[in-house]
């Protein structure tokens, strides 16, 4: 009984396996333009509160036709992106650059830039930015 467990567990996981790589191959195959970004999230580590912090999100148009982001919507007022309103040709690189005031901020921070595109995937394409917002003391430290 445990071999068959054992061996319908394997079976499993090389047929989820296989479904994978088949939806990887499809993505690949789809013609027009296809966002593709380096990292979703960015870690900017402890600031004091009223630092502002700034990050570079890279992507790539890995699909058959040019590229645009339509727009870049922050979370909040605290988070503005700023981007290039031109269009990215296939296997070019863009990049969004992400900045984060901590003004008025305490505690851990989890905000977003929602990018949209003319991307085949037809998705927004969501960045983070994390961190934590300590309140300075009298003595200008942590």
């Amino acid at each position: 009984m445990r071999k068959l467990l054992i061996s319908t567990f394997v079976l499993l996981v090389a047929f989820m396996l296989k479904a994978q790589e088949a939806k990887q191959v499809e993505q690949t195959v789809k013609a027009g333009p296809q966002i593709a970004v380096e990292e979703k999230v960015h870690q900017f580590g402890t600031i004091t509160q009223g630092d502002v912090v700034e990050h570079t999100f890279m992507f790539k148009n890995i699909g058959t036709e040019p590229l645009k982001i339509l727009s870049a919507r922050g979370s909040c007022g605290c988070t503005v992106p700023k981007y290039s309103k031109d269009e990215i040709a296939p296997g070019k690189e863009g990049e969004v650059l992400v900045r984060f005031n901590s003004a008025g901020k305490l505690g851990n921070q989890n905000k977003t830039v929602t990018l949209m595109t003319n991307s085949v995937d037809e998705k927004p394409m969501i960045l983070t930015i994390r961190g934590v917002v300590q309140k300075e003391t009298v003595d200008g430290k942590h």
